[in-house]
């Protein structure tokens, strides 16, 4: 009897592992019955999800007996709605319209430069002066015969008066006297243009042609005048911001050599596209009271071509691409007390950027807070520890 029930064991245990192994994966396929193979695969996908299940459950029951959470610790700032400005960088070179270097509109022999290099001069005063070559001499004699014209035009207007004489003479002593004064007029002008006079007020910059040297008429270079009182900045820009750099916009002004930063404004933009390298001119104008600034320096112009009142501004660097070329970032949700919250990924839209500092459009809220360090190791859904909440910049 005693050796009934484990001979009993053993063939029950023998039937069972008969069965098993009848119905195992490999005896399945082994049969080569594809009903009965997808039944065999129904049913370990049903034992998967079960299993699932538990693993599933067993999980959230050590989240809550686990004092210690294993969760990424990051730093968050807080999206805040600020004005911004955003600048166009170009460079410029200084100039100004009252630089001159004057040649004369006479040829001859330069007899005098009355002034030096430095010296202030005012509208129209003489700087130098031309040999006339005899037209002095010549005026004089012209003079002389209109005074003469003159007297007889005169007699002859009186005997016409009194009906005496006849109409013709009249005529023709009027017409020698009217040619008489035209020909002084005009070799007046002449010799005026033996005298060389300032067009403008200014310093004399450089004298190039001295005292005895010949010269020819708008071709030899006399000297340079120059007045620092109306300075401005040349610059060409693309033509894309034909329609954003316009009159009046702000530019910040940066003179590397004299360590100068002046905050002016656009004067003048130009109306003409440049055909060959499609851009426009621009001047923007700035004080020079102290006269430090000189034409020809090299300038660094922030020029403002672009405004919003009430943008969210982030740091580039926590701005992602999915592979669908989308920007996103992470927000930190459903924070506690402890600080303990969830990561959760928002598409965002941007636009402007201006240095590390980039516009976002859309995707997110004035007051969200939002992942900065440790934004790269995070996933969608993840718990994340807030150490704390930094500058954005």
């Amino acid at each position: 009897m005693k050796y009934i029930f484990p001979l009993l064991f053993i063939a029950i245990f023998t039937v069972s592992c008969s069965g098993e192994k009848k119905n195992s994966v490999e005896n399945v396929i082994e049969q080569g019955n594809l009903e009965t193979i997808r039944a065999k695969r129904g049913e370990l996908v049903g034992e998967q999800q079960a299993i699932n299940d538990k693993i599933k459950l067993l999980d959230e029951k050590i989240k809550t007996l686990d004092s210690v959470k294993h969760v990424p610790l990051i730093t968050t700032f807080k999206a805040e709605a600020e004005v911004f400005n955003h600048v166009l960088e170009l460079q410029g070179n200084v100039t100004t319209k009252d630089l001159l270097t004057i040649t004369p509109e006479y040829s001859g022999i330069l007899t005098n430069v009355y002034v030096k290099e430095g010296q202030k001069v005012t509208k129209g005063q003489t700087l130098a002066k031309i040999d006339d070559g005899g037209l002095s001499q010549q005026l004089a004699q012209l003079k002389i015969q209109a005074e003469l014209a003159k007297t007889t035009y005169e007699r002859q207007q009186r005997l016409w008066e009194q009906n005496i004489g006849s109409e013709i003479q009249f005529l023709q002593s009027k017409s020698t006297y009217e040619s008489q004064e035209e020909a002084v007029n005009q070799l007046k002008q002449q010799i005026s243009k033996t005298t060389v006079k300032a067009p403008f007020s200014g310093t004399i910059d450089d004298i190039i042609t001295e005292q005895g040297s010949v010269v020819a008429a708008g071709q030899s270079p006399l000297m340079r005048i120059v007045n620092l009182d109306n300075m401005y900045i040349e610059t060409e820009v693309p033509e894309r911001y034909v329609s954003d750099v316009t009159k009046g916009k702000s530019v910040s002004v940066n003179i590397p050599v004299l360590g100068k930063t002046i905050e002016t404004k656009i004067r003048q933009a130009g109306d003409f596209i440049n055909p060959a390298n499609r851009t426009f001119k621009v001047e923007v104008e700035i004080p020079n009271k102290d006269k430090a600034i000189k034409p020809n320096l090299s300038a660094r112009l922030k020029i403002n071509d672009y405004t919003s009142e009430n943008a969210l501004l982030i740091p580039q660097s926590v701005v992602s691409e999915n592979s669908e070329g989308e920007q996103y970032v992470y927000v930190v949700t459903n924070k506690n007390a402890k600080g303990i919250g969830t990561a959760k990924r928002v598409i965002i839209e941007t636009g402007k950027t201006q240095e590390d500092i980039i516009e976002v459009l859309k995707g997110l809220e004035d007051g969200a807070e939002i992942i900065k360090e440790g934004a790269r190791s995070v996933r969608d859904g993840q718990s994340v520890e807030v150490l704390k909440i930094d500058e954005k910049n």
